[in-house]
């Protein structure tokens, strides 16, 4: 199968956004992580940091709007994207910036439900990487200068807000494997192996 999308789901701390970067280097592929928050605040006049914390805070009932076209209320006549909770908008104006950018194939796209998003699309590689909590707190010490004697707690903290986000927009458990093509434990294979065993199948 010829994958054009790639949706990388990661665990904090896994070593995701690495990999999705080497991923689309190696490929060719357009690589999409933090620019999308811009791209979404510019759409939806939020403010990025708005956006960015947005995955922390306990959405609204009007998440549905999320998985309608862009088309279905912006046409409606009705100016949804001020009335709805800002929470739903910022999660409604990623959803869109995701779409557009998957339309025109050869990007990898991490995090920000972008699997769910864009379930049922042929050219999608749906991937999960995760790795056991030792590695990811040493992980995020090293890279990410977190305090050592709290980075567990961070750890932890950052883990309940993005499965709660992403059961709440979602309706599934974010660790439901039926939702993925692949799932990599880094732990087990390192960040190149994570890259080799993603590579070697987009390019099958």
């Amino acid at each position: 199968m010829s994958y054009s999308v790639i949706a990388l789901s990661r665990e904090f701390g896994s070593g995701g956004r690495i990999i999705g970067k080497e991923l689309a280097d190696r490929l060719g592929f357009r690589y999409f992580d933090r620019a999308i928050i811009q791209m979404a605040a510019e759409k939806s006049g939020l403010s990025p940091e708005f956006i960015e914390r947005s995955e922390d805070d306990k959405p609204s009932f009007f998440a549905n709007l999320a998985n309608m076209s862009t088309s279905a209320y912006v046409n409606s006549g009705m100016n949804l994207q001020y009335a709805i909770p800002v929470n739903d908008r910022a999660y409604v104006a990623q959803s869109e910036v995701i779409r557009e950018l998957s339309r025109q194939g050869d990007c990898v796209i991490v995090g920000r439900c972008a699997g769910y998003i864009l379930k049922g699309d042929p050219r999608l590689l749906r991937a999960l990487v995760y790795g056991d909590k030792q590695d990811r707190i040493k992980r995020i010490v090293e890279l990410y200068d977190y305090d050592a004697s709290k980075a567990e707690a961070e750890l932890a903290k950052i883990d309940k807000g993005r499965a709660y986000y992403h059961k709440f927009y979602t309706g599934i458990p974010r660790f439901d494997l039926s939702q993925y093509d692949i799932a990599i434990n880094t732990s087990a294979t390192d960040i190149d192996g994570a890259v080799n065993i993603l590579e070697t199948m987009i390019k099958d």
